[in-house]
């Protein structure tokens, strides 16, 4: 278990809060939460009044940081295993995106892909009003998306398709996600953005020393010789084209093979924007833009969390590589609260 601090709020996420408060004057709903990972989906529901009558999730340390800050059980059980006693008024669903992901090796004939499909069984047992379906946007291009459709559709549930960019909601970051929406009681409206400008990577970090600290979250990879030798050679916004023209003894045989293609890799975030998506490896410079604006380091765990509007008072469960895939694996809570309160403007 890893947990510290608190972290600022923004003028964006105030405003937020207050329509939470607006919004909270109603009766309790229950969410049934399938792939609830650590929470953030489900934890930016919870903050409108809605209470989790059941989870599941297959990863026991994601399991056991969603029970701690959700503050509701959540199983181990395998999700095609319907439990047909369980009702609600909402069944939130995040199903693995891997084999969808423009981020990595896509395979479209990953089984878990069609994972999916069992949205659509528990919504025949759960009976919920509404079902809110989050992945990446190719997903909604894909046949699984459009047999769940048809399924929802025989339930009698009307659907709609958002892709938002986190960053236009407050998150100081550049992440598109798509979330599918079923509802028995009309469609809500698509969220609004709400940041006018995005918020940097300079403001996620406020108040965080440049140096890791031992005992928490802001902790990261001692860096190798070879990488440390690379990190130094690699400017401000720089990345691994940097290196290959100042220092090409440091370069695998790779690097001249892929030539420009895939720039973002041993790259330096610019304090002065949003990063881009985070992934569960931003702890591995290469797989991403995830060096150190100005240190020579990969980001800490803290600067990841701080990156998905995690709050410092979240608490962890796991080992560092755990936390990491909790943190990239999940919907910045920004982007959540903005779901969430366009979908409980229906209730």
């Amino acid at each position: 278990m890893i947990a510290a601090g608190s972290a600022g709020t923004s003028c964006i996420e105030r405003s937020i809060y207050d329509k939470i408060h607006c919004v909270n004057h109603r009766a309790e709903l229950k969410s049934i939460d399938l792939f609830s990972g650590a929470g953030l989906l489900g934890y930016s529901f919870k903050e409108f009044g809605v209470r989790t009558a059941l989870a599941v999730e297959a990863d026991p340390r994601a399991r056991a940081t969603f029970m701690a800050n959700v503050g509701a059980d959540a199983m181990g059980a395998d999700v095609r295993d319907v439990h047909s006693d369980v009702c609600a008024d909402l069944l939130l669903a995040g199903p693995p995106c891997q084999g969808f992901s423009t981020l990595g090796k896509r395979d479209h004939f990953d089984e878990r892909n069609a994972l999916s499909l069992c949205i659509a069984d528990w919504a025949a047992t759960g009976n919920p009003t509404v079902v809110v379906v989050e992945n990446v946007p190719p997903f909604l291009k894909s046949r699984f998306w459009r047999t769940l459709k048809r399924r929802m559709r025989n339930q009698g549930y009307e659907s709609a398709e958002w892709i938002l960019n986190a960053a236009d909601f407050g998150a100081p970051q550049l992440r598109m996600r798509a979330f599918g929406i079923f509802s028995r009681i009309g469609l809500p409206s698509m969220p609004t953005p709400t940041a006018r400008i995005h918020r940097t990577v300079r403001e996620a970090f406020d108040g965080l020393p440049l140096k890791p600290q031992a005992g928490g979250l802001h902790v990261a990879p001692v860096p190798g010789a070879l990488a440390l030798a690379r990190f130094k050679k690699i400017p401000p916004k720089g990345d691994k084209r940097d290196v290959m023209r100042r220092a090409p003894d440091l370069c695998p045989p790779s690097w001249s093979r892929m030539g420009c293609q895939a720039t973002d890799v041993w790259g330096r975030m610019d304090f002065d924007a949003p990063a881009n998506t985070l992934r569960c490896s931003f702890q591995n410079a290469s797989k991403g833009r995830y060096i150190h604006p100005t240190e020579h380091r990969v980001l800490t765990l803290r600067e990841g969390a701080r990156i998905q509007g995690i709050p410092d008072s979240w608490e962890f469960h796991g080992d560092r590589a755990s936390i990491a895939r909790q943190i990239g694996n999940g919907v910045p809570l920004a982007l959540g609260r903005a779901v969430a309160l366009s979908v409980m403007q229906l209730f």
